[in-house]
């Protein structure tokens, strides 16, 4: 049976990858934190993220370097890559929204739907029932939505003041932006040249109801690589999980 979808899937991305990454240092003191490995995996979050995107049918990355860019390229140009990759270097900050709009200018099909996730997040769900969501609702952009874990300890009290139970690291209550997303062709003309999208571009779109959030699927593993302890977290994750 023909997949009425598989058309409007996108098969290019971009991947911000030009933090400067202070909070993970050392770790990012002579590498951008895309290149940052995820400990007893051996292999830097930007690997991860290209073999994720690969699997789910894009065939063209475009990376946007800033922060020690020489690093990443090198590793790029030397890695057995799973797509095409494509760098571009801001010789001056953008902010995310410029950065996005820079890198999105070498995407090989201008008139085609993209992907695009920031370069410290790791996770793994389906891209294309993202891309068929935001297809659906007929959105200009569509964010994947996450409910991370708090770092503490919860307790749940009943109507009288009483402790009746302990939550240890429960999910948050609110969703958040999960830093991945599916973006139509006219997105890239609404960005600024300089910037934060989440700033302007975002609250522009939710005003006119064609900006969508895909609730990543329960049990779907995601997390942002932000700090020291983030890493610990992930390696133990990953290790409990098998991969």
């Amino acid at each position: 049976m023909t997949d009425p979808h598989a058309a409007s899937r996108p098969t290019q991305a971009v991947i911000l990858a030009g933090g400067q990454g202070s909070r993970l240092r050392p770790y990012t003191d002579d590498r951008p934190k895309p290149m940052v490995e995820i400990p007893g995996t051996g292999t830097p979050i930007i690997g991860h993220q290209l073999v994720w995107l690969a699997e789910e049918g894009v065939t063209d990355v475009v990376v946007s370097c800033g922060h020690l860019a020489d690093v990443l390229q090198k590793w790029l140009d030397s890695a057995d890559l799973p797509v095409n990759v494509t760098t571009v270097v801001e010789t001056e900050p953008l902010g995310r929204g410029g950065g996005l709009k820079y890198a999105a200018a070498r995407l090989p099909h201008p008139d085609r739907s993209w992907y695009a996730t920031n370069g410290d997040i790791w996770t793994r769900f389906s891209l294309r029932d993202m891309a068929d969501f935001h297809t659906e609702r007929d959105a200009v952009a569509t964010l994947a939505l996450a409910r991370p874990r708090i770092p503490w300890g919860a307790v749940k009290t009943d109507g009288f003041g009483h402790i009746t139970d302990f939550i240890e690291a429960p999910p948050t209550t609110n969703e958040i932006n999960a830093g991945v997303y599916v973006f139509s062709p006219e997105f890239a003309d609404l960005l600024p040249a300089r910037g934060d999208h989440e700033r302007t571009t975002f609250p522009h779109l939710a005003r006119e109801r064609r900006l969508a959030g895909f609730p990543i699927p329960q049990g779907a593993y995601w997390r942002a690589i932000d700090t020291a302890k983030d890493l610990t977290e992930a390696a133990r994750e990953l290790a409990a999980l098998g991969r």
